[in-house]
């Protein structure tokens, strides 16, 4: 199922995208900031700081007055939540029986009881070592996430998974910008192989910071060659196609090529069969290790297209994919 998420949503809630937790009633045992971790969560023996046991996610002290913890959170973009993922790994006596969530939109940091929060779940009940997917119905874009906890303990990861709303009128006429860029509503559809890294880090803002923030397949032992069908934010007309190799210096691929569309249908295996057909954007070009490479003057007249599929040969890891041009409006 977390896969399936990962396939059609982004997470609105990681730190890459500018969010952050603003603000818990408590977080004596765990830093809240640990709530948003884009990494896996984890239990380590014996590790203790000077509060008591140490573990990967926010935790409050055991609440000895009425009334429960909460914490929010400040997306870095606006977004239509789809839903949310409750994980409760590693807290086994010390989760919270009871949560539920709010959203607002608000351009304060830590929004007040006036900012219209709108409860978008029933009181769920959590279960220990688990994590949950709990869908919403709310069509509106949002800012900020409240998760309250009832009354007190710990939550490993929330994961807010939905789509970026850009705010299109920000963007100039003839303005360039990274069509494919995570906070511009870009996104990973599929990959063949994403053994070492996911296909959704090509998006990502920045440089990679190493080989794991990346797009990375298994080393091929087969003929072939591995490819990724991404979906750009709008529809746009590409001047740029920029291949960032940053960090992959045994493992980069040796060429790469693109194929763009402008319009694809269906389920991810669905693209992906269409995608074999799809024009010639980029053709097969000569790749080199840690290195930005910019194809400016060698990209196909396709047109405004919206989905664009890297083939990498044989195999490899990209960091970032970054397709520069304008809205087509």
């Amino acid at each position: 199922m977390f896969d399936d998420l990962r396939r059609s949503f982004v997470d609105l809630a990681q730190p890459r995208l500018g969010s952050e937790v603003v603000y818990a009633t408590d977080d004596f045992f765990a830093d809240k900031a640990r709530l948003i971790s884009p990494a896996e969560p984890v239990f380590i023996p014996g590790k203790y700081d000077d509060n008591g046991k140490w573990m990967d996610g926010w935790e409050s002290r055991r609440k000895r007055t009425p009334g429960h913890d909460w914490c929010v959170i400040k997306l870095g973009v606006p977004g239509v939540i789809a839903g949310f993922e409750i994980d409760t790994r590693h807290f086994t006596g010390n989760y919270p029986p009871g949560a539920e969530l709010e959203v607002c939109v608000s351009g304060e940091t830590v929004p007040g009881e006036d900012a219209g929060w709108v409860k978008v779940t029933q009181r769920l009940a959590l279960k220990g070592d688990d994590r949950a997917w709990v869908p919403v119905q709310h069509v509106q874009p949002v800012t900020h996430v409240r998760l309250h906890i009832f009354p007190d303990g710990g939550v490993a990861r929330l994961r807010v998974w939905g789509r970026v709303d850009p705010d299109w009128s920000k963007v100039a006429h003839g303005e360039v910008i990274d069509l494919l860029a995570m906070a511009w509503g870009g996104r990973g559809v599929t990959a063949n192989d994403e053994h070492f890294g996911r296909v959704e880090n090509l998006t990502a803002p920045g440089r990679g910071v190493d080989m794991g923030d990346g797009w990375e397949t298994r080393r091929r032992r087969e003929p072939g060659h591995d490819w990724a069908i991404l979906e750009l934010g709008t529809f746009g007309r590409i001047e740029d196609v920029i291949v960032d190799t940053a960090h992959f210096k045994g493992n980069y691929p040796d060429r790469c090529s693109i194929q763009a569309t402008a319009r694809a249908h269906g389920t991810p295996a669905e693209i992906a069969e269409q995608a074999q057909a799809w024009p010639i954007l980029l053709p097969e070009v000569k790749l080199s290790p840690d290195h930005v490479h910019s194809f400016m003057g060698q990209l196909a007249d396709v047109g405004p297209v919206r989905f664009v599929r890297l083939n990498i040969f044989p195999d490899g890891g990209v960091s970032r994919l970054r397709l520069m041009g304008t809205v087509a409006r």
